[in-house]
């Protein structure tokens, strides 16, 4: 008899009350429960590695291929350029210099900005937006991603490195702990890339980082007080009260000129920002306003710098091209533990938002985006830039949005850009002299307010509670304790709500949906029925050494609980345990011992186990640690239904 078991849809809208127990089931044919194929444990490693690490198997397109040709596929596979380049046409060019010179206007003023942000030089911002787009170009497989500096890895490494040395009193040597970290993190990033460990990322989730971002942000937004303001002396501390205290208790220093011009600017720049979210077709409003705003307000400070006293600008910067600074990196000393731990943060944040957006836009473009190449191009990117004067970079969502809106068709925009800023390296420099630091405070907070997803935040609250936590938790510790310390506190808090899934696994007691043999919760289907005699659990976890003690201690109850619902229902007494282990992907040796353990406690009560549907790995070491053989022919089935029916059946052929 044919088991129907697609149309458990029909019964996702509650009917009316059903009586509390189904009609006695019909037999069915019963199936066999199989052991996977047998494999040696070289072969279960093997493929369990390869699961783990190369889900994506990434050598499928090299079989049976010719030697040249396999060639050819490594070039493609390890430099993405060699994949395009062949097909690249004049057409795609036009859009690609468009979108480069659109994304340059914004890169170079963000690029100075970020560098401030980042306590290092604001020619080093510059610097960070020519060489490793130019590596990015060889080896990244992102058509869309816009590379340079970003506000969260500014922040970050600026608060980290402040924290032990002074950028004002040590920048010489400020300067190096800068560049060593960025190699740290270019390090890090490619070693994930090559070992396949991408998932190491994943314990940033959504939730860590709605609340982290937000709090940066806000942190970020507080600090360009010092900007906007004018103020000269201000704390270098990156918490909420310290900052704020700090631009209050120096009212003394604040420049009415300064405060009149930077809110102007400031709001010109948040109302082109509205005006492109509104229409994405004005994208090039919001891209050419911070470059604009820079323009506009070095020509005002220019004009009238005898009567604008109070101004503080950015003051002559070097021109040429990047110098090295190989030789600045250091690998031993007092501060490498500081460098690496700079370079470890730094890295996992910014490849998180690279990553992230990589594959965005490549989902709206309908193209694949390789992880773990990725990583290793961002990481190469980093380790080459920190020997030339650069700091940690990655793809940055506002510019790479930008990109995306202006037409860009592969990562020669990024070519394109980082020509513009060479070009502005070689001879524009000395227009720079008289930019004052309020726009760079209004165009960075005009980019953190990007950051602060409230409606993500909605979201968490209405779907997850405890992911709403973590947010509120690494928003808070950020705004209060410090930006490490915060991320440190929301990833903890992500990890505690994994141990809570794995160490209190959920489990739901099943009752069939009337004339079918499909099985659903009680609670979740009210037309879901008891059988009369049966109890049906199903566990929906693995069970490992860290809840097997749970689960015993939460099955026992159930089992109790719903003993007291029969004796109060008047229903016929317990007699078999249906234990669904469809949803069971693994078990080990004290899973085993619990399988064993609650066999035996339920054999004293005179109440029978069954198992159903242990998946092939269950199944394998169930049967090696023998465990099997005390269940008998009616210990194990296929399914619930065929368990219940063929049970049902041997109890009326007893006399």
């Amino acid at each position: 008899m044919a088991t129907n078991l697609t149309g458990a849809e029909k019964f996702s809208t509650p009917s009316a009350p059903s009586p509390p127990y189904a009609p006695a089931m019909t037999a069915l044919e019963v199936h066999q429960v199989r052991l996977p194929p047998p494999t040696t444990t070289v072969q279960k490693l093997r493929h369990r590695l390869s699961e783990i690490f190369f889900p994506d198997d990434p050598l499928h397109r090299f079989k049976d291929q010719t030697s040249f040709r396999k060639f050819v596929l490594g070039l493609q596979f390890f430099f993405p350029i060699f994949q395009w380049a062949p097909n690249y046409s004049f057409k795609l060019l036009k859009s690609d210099v468009v979108s480069g010179l659109t994304i340059a206007s914004l890169a170079i003023p963000q690029g100075i900005s970020y560098a401030k942000l980042a306590n290092l030089p604001p020619i080093i911002g510059l610097y960070s937006s020519f060489v490793p787009p130019l590596v990015y170009s060889v080896l990244g497989s992102s058509r869309h991603l816009a590379v340079g500096p970003v506000s969260i890895a500014s922040l970050v490494m600026g608060t980290m490195l402040r924290e032990v040395v002074s950028d004002i009193d040590q920048p010489d040597l400020y300067l190096k702990l800068a560049f060593t970290a960025t190699f740290f993190a270019g390090l890090f990033q490619a070693s994930l890339g090559f070992l396949r460990l991408g998932f190491v990322i994943d314990f940033l989730s959504k939730a860590t980082l709605v609340g982290f971002m937000a709090g940066a942000a806000v942190i970020v937004a507080l600090q360009q007080l010092k900007g906007l303001l004018g103020i000269a002396h201000f704390t270098s501390k990156m918490q909420m009260i310290p900052v704020l205290t700090s631009a209050f208790g120096h009212r003394d220093e604040w420049s009415w000129e300064t405060i009149v011009m930077g809110i102007c600017f400031l709001v010109l720049l948040l109302i082109t920002r509205q005006i492109s979210m509104r229409n994405p077709k004005l994208f090039w409003v919001s891209a050419a306003a911070p470059l604009t705003s820079v323009i506009m307000s070095t020509a005002l400070v220019a004009c009238l710098k005898s009567k604008l006293h109070g101004i503080q600008t950015i003051g002559k910067l070097p021109e040429g091209v990047n110098p090295p600074s190989a030789n600045m990196l250091f690998f031993s000393g007092t501060y490498l533990v500081l460098t690496i731990k700079t370079g470890i943060i730094t890295g996992i944040l910014s490849l998180t938002e690279g990553i992230a957006v990589g594959r965005t836009f490549a989902t709206l473009k309908n193209y694949q985006v390789d992880g773990n190449k990725e990583m290793m191009a961002i990481g190469l990117m980093n380790m080459s830039g920190s020997c030339a004067s650069c700091y940690v970079t990655t793809g940055s969502f506002s510019r790479s949005a930008v990109n995306y809106n202006a037409g860009a068709q592969t990562v020669v925009s990024n070519i394109v850009m980082a020509a513009a800023v060479l070009v502005t390296l070689l001879f524009l420099m000395p227009l720079f002299r008289y930019t004052p630091n309020l726009i760079l405070a209004a165009i960075i907070i005009t980019a953190v307010i990007g950051l602060i997803d409230y409606k993500g935040a909605y979201e968490l609250w209405k779907v997850d509670k405890l992911d709403f936590l973590a947010a509120l938790c690494s928003f808070l510790g950020v705004l209060f304790i410090s930006v490490p310390l915060g991320l440190a506190i929301a990833v903890g808090i992500s990890v505690f709500k994994i141990l809570l899934h794995v160490t209190r696994p959920n489990t739901v007691a099943l009752g069939n949906i009337p004339g079918t043999q499909v099985y659903q919760s009680l609670h979740r289907y009210t037309q879901a029925v008891r059988i009369p005699s049966f109890f049906i659990l199903a566990v929906e976890a693995p069970i490992y050494f860290a809840n097997s003690t749970y689960l015993q201690e939460r099955i026992l109850r159930w089992i109790r609980e719903e003993e007291e619902w029969l004796a109060k229902n008047n229903g016929n007494s317990m007699k078999c345990v249906i234990l669904d282990m469809s949803a069971v992907t693994g078990i080990d040796t004290s899973g085993i011992d619990l399988i064993t353990e609650l066999r035996r406690m339920l054999n004293q009560r005179s109440l029978k186990l069954v198992l159903v549907n242990p998946v092939g790995c269950v199944m394998e070491k169930l049967h090696h640690s023998n465990v099997l053989d005390s269940f008998g022919l009616e210990g194990l089935y296929l399914t619930v239904g065929e368990a219940v029916a063929d049970i049902s059946s041997s109890w009326k052929a007893q006399p």
